[in-house]
């Protein structure tokens, strides 16, 4: 701080007295600056403050956009309820920024899964969700963990796909333009007919059942001496009203979702093999989005998924007793029962196990027995 200090004496009273009026208007300037750059200080740090607040909220917010989502089954289907849920949890994460439009039923691609496959690795949708038996038109591997009997249990299965199972996936995948993002039930599949109670092999024999287009599910009937009969899934219903087949094999929600229980009379819980919908995306797109955005879309894929496999578990047991309840008879096979079907597809279950190679079994724990 400086000092001014003066001393007036007779001899220079005038040059003084100017020299005080100076140094008081200097003093008086020096002040009115002083305050000013106060004021300019304290408004620009309001202002600087201002700007940090809305950055901040700027770096919060997401993206704007809408991605579409597709999905094969129907709109109360495990698949479709698992993409509406993500839809919700996306939405609500980002204040409405982020959007999931979700078309069942293959809509997008007039009803051809096969079609809808094609859609998502080439970039015509940006999300979607399909059993890997439907995925495997695009790679035949993705259909390896439906050999019969390789999961004991639920748990099993989840496992094994969080861990190398889905790393397999992701690498199979990407060679094809697609990224993997997670996995959730479709169900243990059994089988319904509405010819007599399976518990044997020989139970099966001559049985027309409807099964999906894989090679797995085709080989499995022919091996027990069924006739397997590849149908689109929307005629099943009517073909069994008809006569034209005996029964389908399918997950329980499925088979209570497509009103199975209204036509079938047996229900044989076996699960035969395990059916998962991989959820997935566009490559090109997917890498296209903000990296939060990504970040964010992967953990609500993930959360989703689980929400499915809980559902799914938990929603499968009262089925069935509602199944009972309305007179279907309910059959589940005891291990020795099992045994006995085992045994009988245990060739044709090694030809699989070699087909898919080492590298694809020692990723689901599949051994050669």
């Amino acid at each position: 701080m400086l000092v001014f200090n003066y001393q007036i004496t007779t001899n220079v009273g005038c040059w003084v007295k100017r020299k005080k009026e100076a140094f008081m208007k200097v003093r008086a300037l020096s002040l009115l600056i002083a305050g000013a750059v106060i004021i300019s200080t304290l408004t620009g740090c309001g202002k600087s403050s201002s700007d940090k607040a809305a950055n901040e909220k700027k770096d919060d917010s997401y993206q704007k956009i809408e991605l579409v989502m597709a999905v094969n089954g129907t709109d109360i289907q495990i698949d479709a309820r698992v993409a509406d849920k993500f839809a919700e949890l996306v939405e609500e994460e980002t204040d409405g920024n982020v959007t999931i439009a979700v078309y069942p039923n293959d809509q997008l691609a007039g009803g051809n899964s096969t079609k809808g496959i094609e859609m998502i690795a080439g970039g015509g949708v940006d999300l979607a969700a399909y059993a890997t038996c439907v995925m495997a038109v695009i790679d035949e591997q993705l259909s390896v963990a439906t050999i019969p009997w390789i999961f004991e249990d639920y748990q099993d299965a989840r496992e094994t796909i969080d861990g190398t199972g889905g790393e397999y996936y992701a690498e199979r995948l990407e060679k094809k333009g697609i990224t993997y993002l997670g996995s959730f039930h479709n169900g243990f599949r059994q089988i319904t007919n509405s010819k007599r109670e399976v518990k044997t092999p020989e139970d099966v024999k001559r049985l027309k059942i409807r099964v999906p287009g894989s090679e797995v599910y085709m080989k499995f009937f022919k091996t027990l001496g069924a006739d397997p009969v590849a149908m689109s899934w929307s005629e099943v219903f009517t073909a069994i009203q008809q006569g034209t087949i005996d029964g389908q094999e399918n997950g329980i929600c499925i088979t209570e979702s497509a009103k199975m229980d209204e036509v079938q009379d047996y229900l044989t819980l076996w699960n035969y093999t395990y059916e998962n919908d991989l959820f997935v995306a566009n490559t090109e797109i997917w890498e296209s989005l903000e990296p939060k955005t990504r970040k964010m879309l992967q953990e609500k894929a993930r959360e989703a998924c689980e929400w499915g496999r809980d559902t799914l578990e938990a929603e499968e047991a009262d089925i069935v007793k509602e199944f009972e309840a309305e007179g279907m008879n309910v059959t589940e096979l005891t291990e020795e029962e099992l045994d006995a079907f085992k045994e009988s597809i245990s060739g044709m279950k090694q030809e699989f196990i070699k087909k898919y190679g080492e590298k694809a079994c020692e990723a689901f724990d599949i051994e050669e027995e």
